[in-house]
């Protein structure tokens, strides 16, 4: 009898795990016996949490392979699960409890998209139990559970994917291709933001007319947060509130610094200082809509020191340009998901004079003399600038980053492999630092971050 594909991928990742070690997952593949998968098998699949972000993952996944198929979900509101099988089919399995699909045998991989106070918890379930996860952007709630979800993954030997898409996008690897080719000299600074102007991007999302504790399940909504009464705006708007969301930081910061975390190689800041205020959506949410952050990043073998100020603003009337920009010595990268613009420019050796310079204020003598002493130390070819050269980049039509996200992820399940292209410790050393920003902003001060530890430190 020839074996199947669960027992295959199950042997597989068991080896996997033993290759987990020293803090770095390494990938486990075997190509050669890839062969022993029938192209007619699935890799069935379910989502737990299907709001917004839950419905736009599970297109996603769906339409990034046809070897992915959807086949349970699960929620806390009983019109999402109805939802559920009126677009998906209604053979679609539904549940309040996410433990039921965990315990399905059939299933090989979950969507974790819940608030952000449920993502470690679900996601060390789901590996215990035996399933590849795919959990959404922050991989935590708080800093001290990322060792916890990390030391999980590695046990299980699953493959895990976090959900900060843009890092599969072409014009991201393109940036990565031109920064690894010193293309803008050594990185300064790098700047990138996320403004919104309007209620819904401030999150402000629709509530059903029959929200109550009858249509869906409050006390488990609740979890390890504190508990309240019923509050269908905090059910609905959870990103408003720090009991179950992580604010701007964590949910628009992550995928600022996922981004250049992914284009530069680097593993983290270890200096983070954040401003801002609660400035126009005063509503009774619990978190800033106005938030900037400096993260001060050390020298490492395959980047210079470079200072990355991020910032969000929900209620930005004015142009709102949503990119990031990395400067270099000798050129700037601007780019967004779906394109990118090099200008690469070099300072002469020569330094210059004259102009608006001491040189003028000089006696006409010395004037002459400093003009002596300069033609000597600088010949015509060091005062020469190399002309500006300007590279632009358009995403193919059609580059899907969401997509191709859940392909690698896919990809990567189907081969048994620990190697996705932002697995649990990248995925932490991007969490970490934005959790981080909240700290410094809420607690007022500087934190210092050890970034290859993955810990914070005390001075």
């Amino acid at each position: 009898m020839h074996p199947t594909r669960r027992n295959f991928l199950k042997n597989v990742t068991a080896a996997s795990a033993l290759l987990a070690t020293n803090g770095i997952a390494k990938p486990f593949n075997i190509i050669k016996d890839l062969k022993k998968i029938s192209p007619n098998d699935k890799i069935r699949f379910a989502t737990i949490g299907m709001g917004i972000q839950g419905n736009s993952d599970t297109r996603s996944a769906i339409r990034s392979t046809p070897e992915a198929e959807f086949v349970a979900a699960a929620d806390l509101y009983d019109g999402r699960l109805t939802r559920v099988k009126e677009v998906y089919g209604k053979d679609i399995f539904t549940t309040r409890d996410y433990r039921q699909i965990l315990d399905r045998k059939d299933i090989d991989a979950v969507l974790i998209v819940t608030p952000d106070h449920w993502h470690d918890h679900i996601t060390k379930a789901a590996l215990k139990a035996g399933k590849n996860v795919y959990c959404e952007k922050p991989m935590v709630h708080h800093i001290d559970e990322g060792h916890s979800v990390i030391d999980a993954w590695k046990k299980a030997g699953k493959t895990m994917q976090v959900g900060s898409q843009s890092v599969s996008s072409a014009s991201y690897k393109e940036a990565k291709k031109l920064v690894q080719a010193g293309e803008i000299g050594e990185i300064n600074f790098v700047e990138s933001n996320n403004d919104r102007f309007n209620s819904i991007g401030a999150w402000n999302y629709s509530i059903p007319t029959d929200a109550s504790v009858d249509t869906l399940d409050w006390d488990t909504f609740l979890g390890d947060a504190p508990k309240v009464p019923f509050d269908s705006k905090r059910f609905f708007r959870w990103r408003n509130y720090r009991d179950y969301g992580t604010g701007v930081a964590g949910d628009l910061f992550v995928h600022l610094i996922t981004g250049v975390h992914f284009v530069t190689g680097s593993l983290g800041p270890e200096r983070i200082l954040s401003s801002g205020e609660l400035s126009y959506w005063k509503d009774g949410r619990d978190v800033p809509d106005v938030l900037v952050s400096i993260l001060d990043y050390p020298k490492t073998d395959l980047h210079s020191k470079f200072q990355m100020v991020l910032r969000v603003n929900f209620a930005n009337a004015g142009s709102i340009k949503n990119n990031t920009r990395i400067v270099g010595t000798e050129g700037q990268i601007e780019f967004t998901q779906n394109n990118l613009v090099l200008n690469k420019k070099k300072l002469p050796k020569a330094p210059g004079f004259a102009g608006y310079d001491s040189y003028n204020t000089f006696s006409e003598s010395q004037q002459k003399e400093f003009k002596i002493q300069y033609d000597a130390q600088y010949p015509e070819d060091t005062r020469r600038v190399e002309p500006v050269k300007e590279i632009k980049f358009e995403a193919p039509k059609g580059d899907d980053a969401d997509a191709n996200h859940f392909r690698d992820f896919f990809d990567n399940v189907k081969k048994g492999s620990l190697g996705t292209i932002e697995d649990p410790i990248f995925a932490f050393r991007a969490a970490a630092p934005v959790l981080a920003c909240n700290k410094s902003y809420f607690e007022k001060k500087i934190v210092n971050w050890d970034p290859v530890e993955m810990k914070l430190k005390k001075k």
